[in-house]
């Protein structure tokens, strides 16, 4: 099976039942909405359709397809032309569904609450399990096949081998894990119930939980949803970041028992594949697709707990600078280490971006000013819009999209590089690969977005105006170690534990999610060691992570810091090699396993060197901010 059928079924949430899709949900007339251009933020959808009608007639000629599809089935080996004729099949169906998936789930992030658009993307997924339903005898064809004779079928046409040669390998290294036909067709059937959990998190905590509203110091009553919370938590008075986590954290306790279930049953689902699949675990099961080795996993989670000291010293720099008295508290991690009267809107934060970024190149910084100038972002956070940020690149034939909600402020800047080196990943990787071998990894798509954020970073430090600006921005690279590095390999211990609980027969509620999360935070905030104080009404915070809704996801992002870290640093010297090692990278796609790619780059992500190398970055960036805070 081609790798973006996989990645569809994982990225997106999958409907609750295989039934026919349902006819659209008619809403009342939406409030009317400027229209799409780059100055406005607003995205042009028209590039992919022209109107939900014209989506509606795709939709359905793509479904007929299927059949056609399906009649591969008794003559897909027969000889090598009918092998390729039936992959550019297959291939031209996925390339048009994604497209497909990408206006629905892009209309329906726009306002979760709109039932009609919450429904067309449940029929762009059901396309997908109704096709990978059809297609399911592939694999099992393939390996029936054997190795020799696909062999011999990829020298008697160029494109089987040029085009769809690594996917066939990596069929072919599959077999252990590949089931009967019959067993196959019942697996595809049941991806339809594999993403219910995370359908009911997004709509539940963008359109349905009824956030709380608190009173500001300043008279301000704020009514604390994600993006407000994003917002508040980063507030100057500690009094008002206390309530906003109070009450925030608070909201969330209330629902821990249903939340627990609906993260457990996505937890039973991952076992599920796992077991029927034959892999030792459901971890094992998550890398093979990437053929990733799980010393990296293991070994991130080894040497980030093993650097808990150097986050520790981090966190009692924080409490120096803030001036706090008594206990730190979980509430104290996210202001500024310094106040910058600052404010970066969308045309300064291009802008930066920008110069920021030149070190890449001028193909880089084309592909860059193209998708700042044109109407690719919904920029601005409005009701009912999908919390976060994203770049989505699915649609082959047109272009990337990005999602934010950005708020003027200087994280807002950061996160529209990091999606920018998303949105460029996937413009250089289209030129050089075909679709084919364009879907890249969260491995190395990560290392392209930190990337960003990381010169983004050392040019706002070289090009301060004063002491207490570099401050500021040296205790933002900080926070992204803090926050990319630290805290999201805790994600990944709580997310390993959860499965390994459930993988031995424990009982896993929400309650007992909250334990498992309390001990974390405490061990990784240094509460033991008198660093942090960890309230444990903030211990329901991974009822808020929507990651948890990805197969062992998050880990890519620690382990893409540190290898961007070290990217960064060698393409920083100016030597243009290092950086055409970084675009070869990028530009390689997906035509091979993101492990390798990374080792052709000169980095070995199973060893401890790559993280100790990180941790000597982030600790000479202390020495640097307590170096300035000594000068007069």
């Amino acid at each position: 099976m081609l790798r973006h059928l996989r990645a569809i079924l994982l990225a997106a949430s999958a409907i609750t039942a295989v039934a026919a899709a349902p006819a659209l949900a008619q809403d009342a007339p939406a409030a009317a909405t400027p229209a799409p251009s780059a100055e406005a933020g607003i995205w042009n959808l028209g590039d992919l359709y022209a109107s939900d009608a014209d989506w509606t007639a795709a939709h359905d000629k793509l479904k007929a397809e299927i059949p056609n599809i399906e009649a591969c089935k008794d003559k897909l080996v027969a000889d090598s032309a009918t092998l390729l004729s039936c992959l550019e099949a297959m291939s031209a169906f996925q390339k048009e569904g994604l497209r497909l998936f990408t206006y629905a789930m892009l209309k329906s992030d726009e306002n979760l609450g709109i039932a009609a658009n919450t429904e067309r993307k449940q029929m762009a997924q059901m396309l997908f399990v109704q096709y990978g339903a059809a297609v399911s005898w592939f694999s099992p064809t393939i390996l029936a096949a054997g190795k020799d004779k696909i062999d011999q079928f990829r020298k008697e046409q160029a494109k089987l081998n040029d085009v769809f040669g690594f996917m066939l390998d990596n069929v072919l290294r599959g077999a252990p894990h590949t089931l009967s036909q019959e067993s196959e067709t019942v697996m595809a059937l049941a991806g339809a119930l594999a993403g219910t959990a995370g359908d009911v998190y997004d709509i539940f905590s963008a359109a349905e939980l009824p956030f709380p509203t608190v009173k500001l110091a300043s008279g301000e009553e704020v009514k604390v949803d994600q993006a407000a919370y994003t917002k508040y938590r980063q507030e100057p008075n500690r009094e008002d970041r206390k309530q906003v986590f109070e009450a925030f954290w608070g909201k969330w306790k209330e629902f821990e028992g249903t939340l627990g279930a609906n993260l457990a049953a996505h937890v039973a689902g991952h076992i599920f594949d796992a077991r029927a699949r034959h892999y030792k675990n459901a971890l094992e099961d998550a890398l093979f697709g990437d053929a990733m080795p799980e010393a990296v996993y293991r070994q991130l989670v080894t040497q980030v707990n093993a650097a808990l000291p150097s986050l520790h010293r981090y966190f009692k720099l924080r409490k120096k600078m803030l001036g706090i008295e008594g206990d730190l508290e979980y509430y104290d991690i996210y202001p500024a280490l310094v106040q910058l009267d600052k404010k970066f809107p969308l045309t300064e934060g291009k802008a930066q971006s920008l110069a920021a970024l030149a070190p890449l190149g001028e193909e880089y910084i084309a592909d860059l000013k193209q998708m700042f100038a044109e109407p690719w972002m919904h920029v601005y956070p409005q009701p009912g819009k999908s919390s976060g940020a994203y770049m989505m690149g699915a649609a082959y034939d047109v272009h990337p999209y990005l999602l934010m909600n950005y708020n003027d402020d200087y994280e807002s800047m950061s996160t529209l590089a990091h999606e920018a080196g998303h949105g460029v990943h996937t413009m250089l990787a289209r030129r050089a690969q075909p679709f084919e071998k364009s879907d890249y990894s969260t491995f190395t798509a990560e290392t392209a977005s930190i990337m960003n954020e990381m010169l983004l970073q050392d040019y706002m430090v070289k090009n301060a105006a004063t002491k207490e600006e570099k401050l500021y921005y040296l205790g933002m690279a900080l926070e992204t170690m803090r926050g990319t590095w630290f805290r999201q390999t805790m994600f990944a211990e709580f997310e390993l534990k959860i499965h390994e609980e459930a993988e031995a027969g424990k009982p896993l509620s929400g309650a007992r999610m909250t334990e498992i999360y309390c001990d974390l935070l405490k061990r990784y905030h240094g509460e033991a060691e008198g660093v942090m104080k960890i309230d444990p009404t903030y211990c329901i915070e991974w009822a808020y992570i929507p990651h948890f809704y990805r197969n062992f996801y998050v880990y890519q992002y620690a382990t893409s810091i540190t290898g961007a870290a070290l990217l960064a640093e060698r393409i920083e010297t100016g030597d243009p090699k290092q950086r055409d090692i970084f675009l070869d990278l990028l530009k390689a796609g997906g035509s091979d396993y993101p492990y390798d790619l990374y080792k052709k780059a000169g980095i070995d992500m199973a060893t401890p060197e790559p993280y100790q190398a990180l941790v000597a970055r982030m600790n000479k960036i202390m020495d640097e901010m307590e170096a300035l805070l000594a000068q007069p």
